[in-house]
């Protein structure tokens, strides 16, 4: 059992006192050191990760040692190349190990330091390539919290309230299997439904398809609750961008690096895009975000577009070190991905079938999530009882972060020992049954 002292309370106060309000949760987690599969906070109480620190630590906590040794090596030489206005090797290295992994046709790269910069940079890339102004998203979807990005996320109110207007942005809707709309059971039927609605209300009667520049979506949403759309959507959906020359941006920054078993998310669909935006497992643990455009797009003008942190050499230290490592053991993380990920979604299921608060499981490879209900027939999202369960996992040694409504992820570093696989899911599992008044 976790004892929370004095020190991580004092902590937690002072973080109340001088810093902005963020979106921290109520877990008193006040974390000071990590390692591969676990955590430790300050007052030496261990931690299983089943967050992979919001989604950062796809090859361990705190990286591996590869990544570390590259990181401090690189201090001792240059940390800041000024990449904008100077040339260094390092970031043009990690660049064309970074395209090697993509598709065929994509040849360049922005550097920059967040997700919500390489969603901007795409949002800007797409504008400059189209010479069009609006962006498409989609509902219940999350891009960032900067005004560009802003725009286009629509998983919380709390996110946009008083920051609009946002003019350049329109929103469709992202099939959602577990909570259909349209009065559609099938998958095809809801994704072609969607699409529809899209070329029916969207283009016919909010903004003609001549002046949007790009479609922007999550081949899995993330913080929208990790939903899975149905395959042909997808395909729909590229199709549609294709033939109303509209640009189709993809925004792996939490779907990406493996974590669903595949290098990007897109492939287990069947479809690429001409932008991908990358970031959080992508640095190894260092800021980075990524912006990757196909090579028949062009180039930006000089001076048009530029960050002076993107490229930071430390940065790009423990980013190539990481992909170095990645594309080392490809097939082996693959298929680590692949098996853990069907072990845990198998235990996941057996959740859903035996709690009656366990209203649906979903996600590919080691990109999980459950979403927690009232009762499986109203569907109404637990929304209290998630704290509940969060705060009894943390209790006895596992930290999980939440996402959508009344939905947990379940992700842990895709290099996790599988008994440790097992004993989180353990102690989730004891947590589900002890908030729901079941035995386990």
């Amino acid at each position: 059992m976790i004892k929370i002292t004095k020190a991580v309370e004092d902590v937690m106060k002072r973080d109340r006192r001088v810093m902005f309000t963020t979106t921290k949760e109520d877990i008193p987690f006040v974390v000071q050191r990590g390692e591969r599969d676990h955590a430790w906070d300050i007052a030496g109480n261990r931690y299983i990760d089943f967050s992979s620190f919001i989604g950062v630590y796809n090859l361990g906590v705190n990286g591996n040692a590869e990544i570390r040794k590259a990181a401090k090596e690189q201090i001792d030489r240059l940390m800041h190349s000024a990449f904008l206005d100077y040339y260094a090797e390092l970031p043009v290295s990690f660049a064309e190990s970074l395209v090697g992994m993509m598709p065929k046709g994509f040849g360049r790269v922005f550097w920059s330091n967040s997700g919500t910069e390489a969603i901007e940079d795409a949002i800007k890339l797409a504008r400059i390539f189209t010479k069009k102004y609006y962006m498409m998203g989609f509902y219940n979807s999350f891009h960032g919290r900067s005004m560009g990005s802003l725009g286009l996320t629509s998983s919380k109110v709390s996110g946009r309230k008083h920051f609009g207007p946002f003019p350049h942005a329109i929103h469709a809707i992202y099939p959602n299997p577990y909570r259909p709309m349209f009065g559609a059971s099938d998958p095809d039927d809801y994704a072609m439904a969607c699409i529809d609605y899209i070329e029916r209300n969207i283009f016919a009667r909010e903004c003609s398809s001549d002046e949007i520049a790009a479609i922007v979506f999550e081949p899995v949403q993330g913080e929208g609750g990790y939903v899975v759309p149905p395959k042909l959507f997808i395909k729909e959906l590229r199709k549609l961008a294709t033939e109303n020359n509209i640009l189709l941006v993809a925004d792996e920054i939490q779907s990406g690096y493996m974590r669903t078993g595949k290098f990007l998310a897109c492939e287990h669909f069947g479809i690429t895009a001409d932008i991908y935006a990358m970031a959080k497992a992508l640095g190894g643990g260092m800021p980075i975000g990524a912006t990757i455009a196909k090579t028949n797009l062009g180039d930006t003008p000089p001076g048009s577009h530029a960050g002076t942190f993107g490229g930071n050499l430390v940065s790009m230290a423990a980013g190539y070190a990481s992909i170095k490592y990645l594309r080392r053991n490809k097939r082996n993380l693959e298929s680590m991905a692949r098996e853990k990920g069907r072990y845990m979604l198998k235990r996941l299921e057996e959740m859903k079938d035996r709690y009656e608060m366990v209203g649906d499981v979903r996600g590919l490879g080691m990109m999980l999530a459950a979403e927690l209900v009232k009762d499986k027939k109203s569907k109404e999202p637990a929304i209290k009882e998630r704290k509940e369960v969060l705060m009894e996992c943390f209790r006895n040694g596992l930290v999980m972060l939440p996402c959508g409504v009344s939905t947990i992820r379940v992700i842990p570093p895709i290099t996790m020992l599988k008994e440790n696989v097992e004993k989180g899911l353990d102690i989730f599992e004891d947590a589900i049954a002890k908030v729901s008044g079941r035995k386990k």
